[in-house]
């Protein structure tokens, strides 16, 4: 901990807006900067010089202006198709977006929000989504507005390896069906380690090290007959975008990876209940 404390530190003496905060524990620090691509590159930069350590869910640095909370906004102006125009504007209604201009151009639409900055937090990866690789989004600082309430972080859950080992088709065959894969057989896997998204709120254990039980009729050889889906790999940017408040990006010079804060399956659950 103490290199990358010296690490971050020297940084400060050449990027300005760059902020660094010592905690309470020696082995955590606050970092501040001006957005999440901001962040993005320190980290991309000190993971390729030799680096390790874990990033918690980026968050916004809201204001007390006259008694009152405020919060940073953003002018949101996104290029789409007329038929995804509908679907951005349900979800910039979620995240309190509000709408101040609309213009056709085209066969397309031009159209420009007011949005909190922690709104448009695991944004980027849904709107291409939506927009089916299409729309063209770009955001500047519009200075701070009172705080415009409570916005649903990610209403999907995680899908954790439920033991350390390596990952194998049969048992990513069966994980495959409760959700989309961030991994491929292969892949070495550690409990408490998100492996994949589960479309519906809330987290599943999955065992992908999970072999298939030889008979004398079966052999492992007929794995080669399950057919996987193509997992989804995740960038930096992806993986920050998508960990909620109990979860870690965990960065190596390797690999990105996503964790759960607690690791152990029984003390996770535990932890869950009582809250």
């Amino acid at each position: 901990s103490r290199h990358l404390r010296d690490r971050l530190y020297k940084e400060l003496l050449k990027d300005v807006s760059l902020r660094v905060e010592d905690t309470d524990t020696t082995e955590a620090f606050k970092v501040s900067g001006r957005g999440e691509m901001h962040l993005s590159i320190l980290i991309e930069t000190m993971r390729r010089e030799g680096y390790e350590f874990q990033v918690s869910t980026p968050r916004v640095l809201f204001k007390e202006i006259g008694g009152k909370l405020h919060e940073p906004m953003e002018h949101l102006v996104v290029d789409v198709p007329e038929e995804s125009v509908g679907s951005v504007m349900e979800e910039m209604g979620r995240r309190k977006g509000e709408l101040i201009h609309m213009a056709p151009q085209g066969n397309r639409m031009r159209v420009e929000f007011s949005i909190p900055s922690r709104g448009l937090f695991g944004y980027r990866s849904d709107f291409m989504t939506a927009t089916r690789g299409e729309g063209i989004m770009t955001s500047v600082f519009d200075g701070y507005q009172p705080y415009k309430g409570d916005i649903p972080r990610r209403v999907t859950g995680s899908l954790i390896a439920f033991e350390t080992g390596e990952a194998v088709v049969y048992g990513l065959y069966n994980a495959q069906e409760r959700g989309s894969l961030f991994i491929g057989a292969g892949v070495q896997v550690y409990e408490g380690m998100i492996v994949g998204q589960s479309p519906k709120a809330g987290d599943i254990a999955v065992n992908v090290c999970k072999k298939k039980h030889l008979t004398n009729t079966r052999s492992s050889g007929s794995d080669d007959a399950l057919r996987l889906t193509p997992p989804r790999r995740m960038s930096l940017e992806d993986a920050l975008e998508f960990i909620g408040d109990d979860e870690l990006v965990e960065v190596t010079p390797k690999n990105i990876r996503l964790r759960k804060r607690i690791l152990d399956n029984a003390q996770r659950m535990k932890a869950i209940m009582k809250k």
